[in-house]
């Protein structure tokens, strides 16, 4: 099935999201319909920082070997590691020749600020101008860079569906009202991050989800998991929790 048209099933498309190419294949021979990729994962696996731009490289290499995998393949490009609108055009559409059916592009900074609303709006038409065929799911870091703000969410999310997006992806949105409105204002494919204890799978399909992302769920899992059974060689116990994205950024940091 075409990647656009996994928005539109019956149920929400459950995007899990891979780091490198092993975790892409496990996640495909699962059964999953498509495969996304996480940037803290990618940027944590080769000892960088998430969020700061820094694995342009790292990210198209990835991209490159995941697109052997039998299953649509949508790629995480941050902000587009370049303030150049040209440079991100070209980047996507070098992913599109690999054949990478969609990504993500966000709209929060590395400083905790929102890109201006009409340099983003102008960024995702000119990326759908040069690759069309891309799944251009547009990311905005209204709740996740801080409070919360429905309106700003709305206003961006309304400019970037008339700029040409495929899709609207608010990571760390929660609530049926904040999802309601955003469906109701965008009119376009909503993807919600899956947040244990906050975002059921049952309860975001109710209020009309076409996507749930794993986000980095399954890469701090596997971290998780790589400690439990070296510990376990030992006769040690691990603590068993699973360390958050801020304790990823801090391993990476070394502190």
């Amino acid at each position: 099935m075409d990647f656009k048209d996994l928005h539109y099933g019956d149920r929400p498309l459950v995007l899990p999201n891979a780091w490198d190419f092993a975790s892409g294949a496990a996640l495909a021979e699962a059964g999953f319909p498509a495969v996304g990729t996480t940037s803290l994962g990618v940027a944590a696996a080769a000892g960088k920082p998430d969020a700061e731009g820094g694995t342009r490289a790292e990210t198209l290499a990835l991209a490159r070997a995941l697109s052997r995998l039998p299953v649509p393949v949508t790629v995480d490009i941050e902000g587009g590691f370049s303030g150049r609108i040209a440079d991100v055009a070209d980047l996507v559409t070098e992913l599109a020749s690999f054949g990478i059916a969609g990504i993500n592009l966000e709209d929060g900074r590395p400083d905790g600020t929102l890109a201006p609303l009409d340099h983003q709006a102008a960024l995702i038409a000119a990326v759908k101008r040069a690759a069309p065929q891309v799944f251009l799911n547009a990311r905005t870091d209204t709740f996740w860079l801080g409070d919360p703000d429905r309106e700003e969410t709305l206003r961006r999310a309304a400019a970037y569906a008339a700029a040409g997006a495929d899709g609207i992806f608010v990571p760390g949105i929660a609530d049926d009202a904040d999802i309601r409105a955003v469906l109701e204002t965008a009119e376009l494919p909503l993807n919600v991050l899956y947040l244990p204890g906050r975002t059921g799978y049952e309860r975001l399909a109710r209020l009309g989800v076409h996507r749930i992302s794993t986000g980095s769920l399954p890469f701090r899992e596997a971290l998780r998991a790589a400690v439990t059974a070296a510990l376990g060689v030992t006769g040690a116990d691990a603590d068993g929790s699973t360390p958050s994205y801020a304790d990823v950024q801090r391993l990476i940091a070394g502190r």
